[in-house]
């Protein structure tokens, strides 16, 4: 329902009611959320092995790694992958979407020109009223001439504007800021995930490239053992079982190669993929192997209190909280009266060329305030839904900071599992060699069997593959530490936008 205020009304204490109802805005104002942290990680204080501690995190953690190929493969991922690039440009709708509602708190203004054709029909309004027959015929023949069709020019501006009485724009505003904040934390935990994401592709890669090789000194090994059973077996010292078993460990240690060169190719087309390229695109570059890297030292965490500021995905959490809180403003806003300005001035003419004069010009303004009176309850629906959807968005930020810290309570006990297995495989491998060797020279020298020395060799060569593979799984569970710490994104906050003509045809795949 609309009421338009009478001329008594003074447009200055108008003026002045307005500018008091300006200063409000209804709903609750956001209070940043103060989660509760423990004072230091739980699985620190048995730590031992991998020495972490709790000073601050390394920004660009992948250069403990100490290998430029790493850092080369992570900054071309970062300016490559279309993922993240994606993630880069729901930034710039949310802006549009916070240019639009900042666009609401100011007056809109439309032009218009138009020409219609009409016929009045006034002759037959006077005819069914009996008065057309009384008229003389000087006024009958002018009347005919103005109810013959007409052409009807107009040219003129509208003008409006709905004043923000309540705070509906501004918490739009604020709602769409939080969301805007939202999207730009959703591109940083995009970008934590592709770093770790290329630096376990890598770690896969070498560790991969680090089995086959030490599978393949192993087959050096069986073969060389082939021969001198072969020769011993020429010269009547060993019997032709002690050929076939040796034959049979070399087929055994050859059956294992596959898997490990597939795993290879596999982590090589990853890695072609995350940096935005076809697969095959890095094997020239990455086909020389390499050893796994050595793991530094002293890994620092940080301290649990600073990780709901660091982890993106928190961060996310808090913004879209706090988007929901502007959203039940938005709402209550709904249940008051709108106060609005509009205005029209334009010029209007049967003559087109009569436009430019004064005479033909038109004006009307006002004020009008609109009064919810019913609405079958969807406005209090509207409210108490903002209401439940900022409670879920609340516990949804309590339960993100739990799985953040669950994350790297988990991660901090996983590495430090597989440090404690390297140290135990590596002093493992270190005796089972020495007890290979031990039974080779015995059995040159006719002390022991051939199955002694299968053995050794079998054993040794199962140590050696599990120190291996606990070595790439251990620095596994440190990229996921890190990932888990949520740092690698605060320096990389200016990553380029694609170059894409939003007013041009649509992006086409080629």
């Amino acid at each position: 329902m609309k009421f338009m205020f009478s001329r008594g009304l003074k447009p200055l204490s108008l003026l002045t009611l307005a500018m008091w109802l300006a200063g409000c805005a209804v709903g609750p104002d956001y209070q940043a959320p103060k989660p509760q942290m423990p004072g230091g990680y739980n699985s620190l204080e048995s730590q031992e092995a991998s020495k972490p501690r709790s000073s601050a995190v390394n920004a660009r953690w992948w250069r403990s790694f100490n290998d430029p190929q790493l850092d080369s493969l992570i900054a071309r991922a970062i300016e490559g992958n279309l993922t993240l690039q994606q993630a880069v440009l729901r930034i710039a709708g949310a802006r549009q979407q916070l240019a639009q509602a900042q666009g609401g708190l100011f007056p809109s203004l439309n032009g218009s020109a138009k020409m219609t054709r009409q016929q009045p029909g006034l002759e037959g309004l006077l005819k069914s009223n009996g008065a057309y027959d009384q008229l003389d015929s000087d006024v009958t023949s002018q009347l005919n001439s103005l109810t013959q069709p007409v052409n009807l020019y107009q040219g003129s501006f509208d003008a409006s504007w709905e004043l923000d009485l309540w705070g509906r724009v501004r918490r739009q505003v604020e709602a769409a800021n939080a969301q805007t904040q939202a999207a730009i934390e959703q591109r940083n935990d995009a970008l934590v995930s592709l770093e770790a994401e290329v630096a376990r592709a890598w770690l896969q890669l070498r560790g991969a490239q680090s089995t086959v090789q030490t599978l393949q000194q192993q087959i050096d090994v069986a073969q060389q053992t082939v021969e001198l059973t072969q020769s011993q077996q020429r010269n009547g010292l060993a019997p032709v079982t002690d050929v076939e078993n040796a034959h049979a460990q070399l087929s055994t240690l050859q059956a294992q190669l596959p898997q490990y060169q597939a795993q290879a190719r596999q982590a090589m087309n990853g890695l072609a993929v995350l940096l935005g390229k076809t697969p095959g695109a890095l094997d020239a570059e990455l086909n020389t192997p390499k050893a796994l890297p050595t793991l530094p030292q002293i890994v620092s965490v940080g301290i649990p209190s600073t990780l709901a500021r660091r982890r993106p995905d928190i961060r996310q959490a808090e913004a879209t909280l706090h988007a929901q809180t502007a959203n039940i403003g938005v709402s209550v806003a709904q249940l008051f009266p709108s106060l609005s300005l509009t205005g029209q001035l334009g010029v209007r003419n049967t003559d087109v060329s009569y436009l430019d004069n004064w005479s033909s010009h038109f004006y009307s303004y006002g004020p009008s305030l609109s009064i919810p009176i019913f609405q079958g309850g969807q406005l209090v629906s509207s409210v108490k839904l903002a209401r439940a959807q900022q409670a879920s968005a609340a516990l949804d930020y309590r339960q993100t900071v739990l799985t953040a810290l669950q994350d790297v309570e988990n991660a901090l006990v996983s590495y430090r599992a597989d440090q404690q297995r390297v140290t135990a495989l590596d002093e493992t491998t270190g005796a089972l060699q020495r007890a290979f060797d031990l039974a080779s020279d015995s059995y040159r020298q006719g002390l022991s069997t051939f199955l002694d020395v299968l053995d050794a060799q079998r054993q040794l060569a199962q140590a050696q593959e599990q120190a291996t593979q606990a070595r790439m799984q251990s620095g596994l569970d440190l990229v996921a530490l890190y990932k888990a710490l949520g740092g690698g994104w605060e320096t990389y906050q200016n990553v380029t936008l694609p170059q894409y003509d939003v007013f041009g045809p649509a992006t086409q795949v080629n």
